[in-house]
């Protein structure tokens, strides 16, 4: 495995031989004073500032959106604390590959009396036996880790590792944060754009970039580096970068999103409340991030229909419908179509009146079974298939509401004598439920 040289130094980002390596690369910081964004790390007497200049670097998890800058402060920190560097990418490598670079830090440690950092990316991939292989190395010393993630390490990391490692969470880049940046690209003569010509970049332009970027660094520079190259062609000596070439480079403006990671959540969580709250513009909004995230429809459709049934419920039992209603129709026409039964299922959930009635009184009554275990059936309710349940006293004494004048027997009993007079089911007065409520009353005797 490589030292620090390799991210930093010849053979890494700013290598002067073969193909000039990405914009994002040349221009990744080589000290912290170069890092853009992350004050509440970097700033005087925060937790990375401290950490440079003690020398000294526990076992952490860099945990932040892409493009925030997890992968340079890890090199930088290998760096601060004169570590050797040990990359592995939790995509491709496993236990052997662990094992190697552990065997390569014990024969450093032991030739050098030099330590190692083990910056370990996209760390949330490694299986539970993976990250159990990490614990005692981490706990003798052999490496320092410091892992990277999308994922939230409360759920990505078994509790045994996670409480070895400081976890440091990184935030989107501002807008101003990346707009300097993007200056720093256009202005740099040694690694940047202007080393290859001068170049101005429009305010439409720059906002669009901005706007695409959505705090992500890498994703504003390499959009800005096509951009610039677009502009090449108008064949001035000063490139201008207009909207249009930058509109050219994104092609389309693809939202920071992840299918199955926080920011799934957040949002598919933001459409629920909106949906609860009944507000269909926020419901349709927090939707469409779903869906130009590129999220699975499916995975929304399928939300909607639980909602049907645990939100709205009884209080508009034609919800349930509409949902699954949407449901078969995105089956049945596909794509772009289905997206008008979509909205109209997010509509019809969001102005339905609400209730989570029903889900209540079918927790309850599960409670009720936990709490008093298997009570037997009334004997009037039992089957009475046979003769021999028929003399044991089975279905003896049953009513058939069928059989009376309005379809029910007010003073019949059918729950077990040892619940008593409980009530699990209490309707509101909201939509349909609020006639089943008035029948409710009549039914209980109210």
């Amino acid at each position: 495995m490589s030292d620090q040289a390799d991210l930093f130094g010849p053979g890494g980002p700013g290598a002067e031989t073969g193909p000039p390596p990405p914009l994002p690369e040349r221009l990744r910081p080589r000290s912290l004073d170069e890092v853009v964004g992350q004050p509440q790390l970097l700033d005087e007497g925060r937790f990375i500032r401290r950490v440079v200049d003690a020398r000294r670097l526990p076992s952490l998890v860099l945990w932040g959106p892409p493009g925030t800058g997890k992968t340079t402060l890890a090199g930088l920190l290998a760096d601060a604390a004169n570590l050797a560097w040990a990359p592995l990418s939790a995509v491709l490598a496993g236990v052997k590959e662990l094992r190697q670079v552990v065997a390569e830090a014990d024969a450093r440690r032991a030739r050098e009396g030099r330590g190692t950092l083990l910056f370990v990316d996209e760390i949330h991939r490694f299986n539970k036996a993976q990250q159990d292989a990490l614990l005692p190395h981490v706990e003798r010393g052999t490496v320092t880790l410091v892992g990277a993630t999308t994922e939230n390490p409360s759920f990505a990391l078994v509790a045994a590792l996670l409480s070895r490692l400081r976890v440091v969470e990184l935030k989107a880049l501002s807008r101003d944060a990346v707009s300097a940046l993007l200056d720093r690209a256009l202005s740099d003569d040694e690694r940047g754009l202007a080393s290859i010509a001068p170049a101005s970049l429009e305010d439409d332009a720059r906002e669009l970039l901005l706007t695409a970027a959505d705090g992500d660094a890498r994703r504003a520079l390499s959009s800005l580096e096509v951009a610039f190259d677009l502009a090449a062609f108008t064949g001035a000596t000063e490139r201008t970068i207009t909207e249009q070439h930058a509109r050219e480079a994104l092609q389309r403006v693809m939202l920071a999103h992840d299918r199955d990671g926080d920011r799934h959540y957040d949002l598919t969580s933001a459409l629920i409340k909106s949906l609860r709250g009944s507000d269909p513009d926020a419901a349709l909004y927090w939707m469409a991030r779903l869906i130009e995230g590129g999220d699975d429809l499916r995975f929304v459709l399928r939300r909607l229909v639980i909602f049907a049934g645990e939100d709205v419920g009884v209080a508009d039992p034609t919800s349930l419908t509409a949902a699954v209603a949407a449901m078969q129709a995105h089956d049945q026409i596909g794509m772009p179509e289905a997206h008008y039964v979509l909205a109209q299922a997010c509509v019809h959930l969001a102005l339905a009146p609400k209730s989570a009635a029903a889900g209540r009184a079918l927790h309850a009554a599960r409670q009720a079974v936990r709490d008093t275990g298997s009570l037997p059936v009334p004997l009037h309710l039992r089957n009475a298939p046979t003769e021999l349940a028929k003399s044991l006293g089975h279905g003896e004494g049953y009513r058939d509401p069928h059989a009376t004048e309005h379809g029910v027997v007010p003073d019949e009993r059918y729950l077990p004598e040892e619940l008593g007079d409980v009530r699990f089911f209490e309707a509101n007065d909201r939509g349909v439920e609020g006639e089943w409520a008035q029948r409710l009353r009549k039914l209980r005797g109210k």
